[in-house]
């Protein structure tokens, strides 16, 4: 008779430690940017819409506003990188929902990686491209005749706080990107959501000037908290409180929605 000789079980895979994880957590960033150059589209998205914006209202309404489109693209610009920001966090959820409902998701898990990877690696290119689009619309407005009023650290300090806030904002895209069952649908979440939310802020139209009943959100609203950060950091002003307030926003936000997120994210997959 012969022998059948059974293989010994496979030993349970060890724990990943963390800079494994952040080494899978950098190709897969690497792989979200590199896809830009077979859909120009994404970062299209992120260049163009702002440059538009910057342009018409500065041109359109800047004079009508505040008397000249010089101020008025001093006033305006900072909030139009907090709009633009906020809007571009939408692709962290869209990006995400696009993987899940096409598998990536689960070929990635079949690998030998960190579980919190894909996730991570898809918000650090996001974070980069949120990067370029804020160097972007500062390029523009200084052609444009904007002009920095604090300095190198007036721009580093603006860059540092829009990134962190965004940072803490895409949680909510996250949350969306895993509970819809369409990317179409974070999109439409963006319109619903994002668009008033900014509109409704003090980014294009100082508060003084709205209707007293509107004065009253526009004041607690937190879009209107990090444009007033921005100028304060890149024109001048006030600077310590809003600065403040916009880290305690962000932190607030990430508290909530990320154990939201995850826990979604890890019932989806």
């Amino acid at each position: 008779m012969t022998a059948v000789t059974l293989s010994p079980a496979l030993a349970p895979a060890r724990r990943l430690g963390v800079t494994a994880g952040l080494r899978h957590t950098f190709t897969l960033a690497w792989r979200s940017l590199v896809q830009i150059k077979h859909n120009p589209m994404e970062l299209l998205d992120l260049s163009i819409q702002p440059v538009m914006f910057v342009l018409l209202f500065t041109y359109v309404f800047g004079t009508a506003i505040a008397g000249s489109s010089g101020e008025y693209l001093t006033f305006m610009l900072p909030g139009i990188m907090v709009q633009n920001a906020l809007f571009a966090t939408m692709t962290t959820g869209f990006g995400l929902n696009n993987d899940l409902t096409k598998g990536v998701f689960d070929r990635l898990r079949a690998l030998p990686i960190a579980r919190w990877a894909p996730l991570a690696g898809r918000i650090l290119a996001d974070t980069v491209k949120q990067a370029w689009s804020i160097a972007l619309l500062l390029g523009v407005g200084s052609i444009l005749g904007f002009r920095v009023g604090n300095g190198v650290l007036g721009v580093v300090g603006a860059f540092a706080l829009l990134l962190a806030f965004t940072l803490a904002a895409s949680w909510i895209s996250v949350l969306v990107g895993v509970l819809v069952s369409e990317p179409d649908k974070v999109q439409i979440f963006g319109f619903m959501v994002i668009f008033p939310l900014t509109f409704t802020s003090n980014i294009f139209v100082p508060t003084d000037r709205m209707p007293g009943w509107l004065q009253n959100w526009v004041e607690v609203n937190p879009v209107t908290v990090v444009a007033d950060a921005l100028r304060g950091l890149l024109v001048g002003g006030p600077v310590a409180g809003p600065v403040l307030q916009t880290l305690l926003w962000g932190a607030g936000i990430a508290v909530v929605f990320a154990p939201l997120a995850v826990r979604g994210l890890k019932r989806r997959v």
